[in-house]
């Protein structure tokens, strides 16, 4: 069977009860498992273009993440740990006893509290937009602007969720996103990290970008030129599958 058959249908596709609520998820072709995990406001289906990208080398698992896509919305305060923690038994629930993982904005944020959760279920990761902390009270022209409002103007946002209600409860939720690792919480980390910022994204400092890799004690830096919050997509898709691949073949444990 072709990759392309593999990556238009997947092997599996479900939602499970994790913790009292549902979670959906998707799995492609066989091999190391490699979760994608997608930003706010995002759905799993964010990376399904790059399925074809990682299906020879990975079993890739694409998952809604808590209050996302076709899995359950937000019932209580949005919690980054609190997601790392479902994250985590949805892996123990799927019997996987390692994972490798991209993750984009508050996908690499969950990825960096499940790396201080289980410290041993990451073998490498690569984040994109991410540092693990950040505050939306740090911006208040975004907490201001980011409204249920401006979903209008981007119609993929509804269409990614199960209802509108739902896409209501992430604006609504967005008000108490709020993490923020130490310096000994990066020591912490063994994980092997690929830190990947772009130049000009304006939600990650380069000052904190500096601080994670000082701290992260296994962590590679990959700064992208002329590029905002997502390094990952558009025109440096191509780069960025060659650059990731590279990292976690060369990091991922035999």
């Amino acid at each position: 069977m072709s990759s392309n058959c593999l990556a238009n249908q997947p092997t599996k596709a479900e939602t499970v009860i994790i913790n009292g609520k549902n979670i959906y998820y998707e799995v492609y072709g066989k091999g190391t498992p490699l979760f994608l995990l997608h930003g706010y406001t995002q759905s799993s289906g964010v990376w399904r273009d790059h399925v074809n990208d990682y299906i020879d080398e990975y079993q890739v698992y694409l998952v809604d993440l808590p209050g996302h896509g076709k899995s359950d919305a937000f019932t209580e305060t949005l919690s980054i740990k609190k997601v790392a923690e479902d994250l985590n038994t949805l892996i123990q629930h799927l019997k996987l006893d390692k994972i490798n993982a991209l993750g984009f904005s508050y996908g690499g944020d969950v990825l960096y509290q499940l790396a201080l959760i289980n410290p041993l279920v990451i073998d490498s990761m690569v984040t994109i937009g991410s540092l693990g902390s950040w505050s939306i009270k740090d911006y208040p022209e975004i907490e201001k602007s980011f409204t249920y409002e401006i979903a209008k103007d981007y119609p993929w946002i509804k269409g990614a969720h199960k209802s509108d209600q739902q896409v209501r409860i992430m604006f609504e939720q967005f008000k108490n996103y709020s993490i923020r690792l130490s310096n000994d919480d990066l020591k912490r980390i063994k994980t092997n990290a690929l830190i990947v910022a772009g130049d000009n994204d304006q939600g990650v400092p380069l000052e904190e970008v500096i601080r994670s890799r000082k701290y992260l004690p296994n962590s590679d830096l990959w700064i992208i030129p002329n590029v905002g919050h997502g390094g990952h997509d558009a025109e440096n898709k191509e780069e960025f599958v060659r650059v990731s691949k590279i990292f976690l073949n060369n990091k991922t444990s035999q």
